[in-house]
């Protein structure tokens, strides 16, 4: 007898085959077999899906939720949508590591590149770590509705060795480098997924400052991502200038997939003032992977809307000088 079967459902199972009526078996957590419609068997718990289609669960790889864990254990929106799991500490900004006198300095980074309302975060954040190890331990003392994975963000890994230094994007000293490095190598052995960076302007702090990293150079980046190859796990996300990718960015992006061997997730949009060169990007991304580096693209799986107001962190005016 099984623990659990999930009678009558169409089945989607992921391989791009077409729907197909089945009945999924589940033991001990995991699933035991696919049947046939009708024939999985008894079951001391069965759901009759019929009408209704099973699927795998959606891998949401770009969020940030870092504040709303602390207080949602849905994550919602999307545990109501399928999204099973997901993956926060994107574009550079985060909570950990987090000197206690940095609080509200990363909350306004978050409120800024985000948009959310920077008093709910205040209200929120429960504040129990100072590093990243200490994050994951709180967010692993929690129990959510669906897995939750983090990366260590480059902003608030600045403020924390470099103080006002960092927050104002100055050039990062050989020993700067070596401390971030090293804090990036300890959320990797402690189960972060990642490392993370923004290079956009348009990633503000609610007071307009640029996130930190925004300049950072080659020698910042690759210190950094030495801490990848030294743990031998984690992914390279950044959000880039969109415009900069195929001059600016692209040939950092393959010395440091090159260097550490380790996979570089760049974000890709399709601005209005270039819409084919989305095009060109994926054409560079397939000239690495030929040559066996590891970059991928990051797209959403939807047309993303924007809601912009004169009192937002950005409108359409701030790209339109008069």
């Amino acid at each position: 007898m099984h623990d659990l079967v999930i009678r009558n459902a169409q089945l989607v199972d992921g391989s791009g085959s077409a729907a197909r009526p089945a009945d999924v078996a589940v033991d001990g957590g995991q699933i035991a077999a696919v049947t046939g419609a009708g024939e999985g068997g008894p079951a001391a718990r069965a759901i009759d899906a019929d009408g209704l289609l099973l699927t795998p669960g959606w891998v949401d790889v770009h969020t940030h939720y870092d504040a709303q864990a602390s207080w949602d254990p849905y994550l919602t929106p999307s545990s109501w949508h399928g999204v099973t799991s997901v993956v926060m500490g994107n574009c550079g900004v985060g909570f950990a590591p987090a000197a206690p006198d940095r609080h509200e300095w990363l909350i306004e980074l978050m409120e800024g590149v985000e948009d959310i309302p920077g008093s709910a975060m205040t209200e929120g954040i429960t504040w129990e770590w100072e590093s990243f190890e200490q994050f994951l331990d709180a967010l692993d003392a929690r129990h959510y509705a669906l897995d939750l994975g983090a990366q260590v963000a480059h902003g608030p890994v600045r403020g924390y060795v470099m103080g006002d230094r960092g927050a104002a994007n100055e050039a990062a000293t050989p020993e700067d480098i070596e401390a971030m490095s090293r804090i990036v190598e300890a959320g990797l052995r402690a189960g972060a997924l990642g490392f993370s960076t923004s290079r956009t302007p348009l990633h503000r702090s609610s007071s307009g400052e640029l996130v930190p990293g925004t300049h950072a150079t080659a020698d910042e980046l690759f210190g950094i991502a030495d801490a990848l190859r030294r743990v031998g796990h984690g992914v390279f996300q950044f959000a880039p200038d969109h415009v900069d990718v195929p001059t600016t960015e692209m040939p950092w992006m393959r010395e440091l997939a090159r260097r550490t061997g380790r996979t570089v997730s760049v974000n890709l949009n399709q601005p209005d003032s270039a819409p084919d060169l989305w095009r060109d990007v994926l054409g560079l991304l397939d000239e690495a992977r030929s040559d066996g580096l590891d970059i991928v693209a990051q797209v959403a799986g939807r047309v993303v809307g924007l809601l912009m107001c004169l009192e937002g962190s950005f409108n359409p005016l701030d790209f339109h000088p008069a």
